[in-house]
């Protein structure tokens, strides 16, 4: 049995979300140099990613 392995990127308003690792990444998202299972990934974006506002609408504030 084979496990997947994702990567978690990021945008521009500092989103994070999970992508394929090894694949190329879309556009205007860019690898942020965790890999693991989906799950890790998503652990992982939990724990960084604690102000789920975009990077724009923080900055307005």
């Amino acid at each position: 049995m084979s496990t997947e392995l994702f990567a978690v990127v990021r945008n521009d308003e500092e989103q994070h979300s999970v992508w394929f690792a090894g694949r190329q990444v879309p556009a205007g998202w860019w690898p942020v140099g965790f890999e693991g299972s989906r799950q890790e990934c998503l652990d992982h974006i939990a724990q960084i990613w604690t102000d789920l506002r975009p990077l724009s609408l923080r900055s307005a504030q």
